[in-house]
């Protein structure tokens, strides 16, 4: 199967879930979306759990894409630095992460019913714990397990926030 097409139509699934919410994800959803004839989604993806698995992996690629991105660069060096790395991750939320991250939130939603879905989209949490911990010590800041973790959740608690229109 053609992986340019395959990746376009992951695209287009995480559009549909994003805009859509998750009744709103059809295999005829996706091929409107990717603008291809209606059954193709079908044929690369035969079950609505193998779109949604589709998305799960499609957003985790999105996710260590980013996060490579962000390792790549030095750690904040100082409270400011990391003050600056937050905003501009909380940023992303309202801007060009916007639609993954609201397909995340479906698919955190759907995982609660698929425990096989759960276990796709949990390197994403641990990743970011890891990451806001080593953010942390990088800045200098007195981190502990547990501090990191705070700090991590209270992140994750802004993003619904923040795509629900919140300040």
């Amino acid at each position: 199967m053609n992986p340019d097409r395959r990746d376009r139509l992951r695209d287009a699934a995480i559009a549909v879930l994003a805009e859509e919410g998750g009744r709103g994800l059809t295999h005829r959803a996706v091929d409107r979306t990717a603008e291809v004839p209606d059954g193709t989604t079908k044929n690369y993806f035969p079950t609505r759990d193998a779109v949604l698995r589709a998305v799960a992996e499609r957003c985790l690629e999105q996710y260590l894409a980013l996060t490579t991105r962000l390792t790549a660069e030095p750690g904040p060096a100082d409270r400011e630095g990391l003050t600056a790395l937050f905003r501009t991750l909380l940023e992303n939320v309202t801007g060009p992460g916007r639609t993954r991250l609201l397909a995340y939130l479906e698919l955190q939603a759907e995982a609660a019913r698929r425990p096989w879905l759960s276990a796709l989209l949990d390197p994403m949490a641990s990743g970011d714990f890891a990451g806001f911990e080593a953010a942390q010590r990088s800045a200098g800041l007195p981190v502990t397990p547990r501090r990191a973790a705070t700090v991590t959740l209270a992140l994750h608690a802004a993003i619904p926030h923040l795509l629900g229109g919140g300040p």
